[in-house]
Order: structure tokens, then sequence, then C-alpha cells
């Protein structure tokens, strides 16, 4: 039951930032350079307060592209872990969880960029399928690093709690069975990561 709930939030959370880009790339070019730009202004605003208006507008015109790719990869960093999180729910080996991702990832990337082909202004471009894809793989491997370490510490926190007689005495075979079976879950996710 925790599993099925679990992976509810995980889809709600999915799909929100699903919509959240869809959003973005809805956006016509005077709108999502707008953001850029205002975001670009703020990071320019911070380091280089003494300069000139003229210096800052050139600062903010360099810096406004490297901004847009980090936001592509932000996000799709954001798909990657999220997807990923998703998969571990399921009793899949770890190869075809991480292909799985990559290939959902890359998929939507593309849809996005054809996407933009159709909003004012715009232009899909393969480059951002490439960065929003490289987003989705530093996801999967953040999410599989925090996994491998949850487990690290579930199954020591269950092997302290046994050893040192934590739950003896009180009658919870129950809670020991369920504890262990929990473990041993654990232990084959881990090896599967």
């Amino acid at each position: 039951m925790k599993i099925n709930i679990l992976r509810g939030i995980l889809i709600i959370l999915l799909f929100g930032t699903f919509f959240l880009i869809f959003g973005f790339s809805n956006q016509n070019a005077t709108e999502s350079s707008g953001i850029s730009e205002k975001v670009s202004e703020s990071i320019v605003n911070i380091f280089n307060s003494n300069e000139s208006n003229e210096t800052k507008m050139q600062l903010i015109s360099n810096i406004e592209p490297i901004i847009r790719k980090i936001a592509h990869f932000s996000i799709y960093t954001v798909v990657g872990i999220l997807l990923m999180a998703l998969a571990s729910t399921y009793n899949f080996d770890l190869k075809s969880r991480i292909y799985g991702c990559l290939l959902i990832g890359f998929i939507y990337a593309c849809s996005d960029e054809i996407h933009q082909l159709f909003v004012d202004g715009r232009s899909g471009e393969f480059r951002d399928v490439l960065i929003d894809t490289c987003g989705v793989l530093t996801g999967i491997c953040i999410c599989l690093g925090i996994l491998k370490l949850f487990y690290k510490i579930i199954k020591k926190s269950d092997k302290y709690s046994i050893i040192g007689g934590a739950n003896e005495g009180r009658g919870r075979e129950k809670e020991r069975k369920e504890r262990k079976k929990e473990r041993e879950e654990g232990e084959k996710r881990e090896e599967r990561i």
C-alpha cells in the first residue's frame, strides 16, 4: 500500500514537471527572453553592481544564453530524478530502468523541441535535446546515488535495532517480520543498483 502512495506522489510530481516544461515552451520568444533576461540581470547585479549600465547590458546579453541552457539542464535533471525514483519502485533490473528513463526523457525532450517549432519566435534545436537528455542522465545518477545511500542507512539501522534488542521483549513479532521483509527487499534493490 505504501509503495502505491509513493508511486502516486512521484507520478503527480513528474507530470507537474512536464506541465511546467510545457508552460515554459509555450511562451513566445519575447516572454521567454524576458524571463532569462531578468535572471541574467539579477546575476549581473549581484556580482557587478559597480559597473556602468553599458557594461552590465553587455554582460547580460553574454550570459543569457548560458542561463537558458542551465535552465534546460536543471529542469530535465529533476525529470531524471523523478523518473528513476518512480522506476525504482518496480522490480526491473538496473539496466532496464536506466535505459527506460533515458528513453522517456529523450522522447519528452524531442516533443518539447517540436512543440517550440509551433510557438511564435521560438525554434526547436537538437542541441537542446542533447542538453535535456544529459540533464536526465544526471538526474538518474543523482537518484541512484541517493537510493544507494538510503539503502545502506536502512540496512545499518535495521542491523543495530535487531542486534541491540530495541524491539526485544515488546511482543512485536509481526513488526520484526515486516522489518526483515523490508530489509530483504532493500538488499535486493541495492544489488540491482
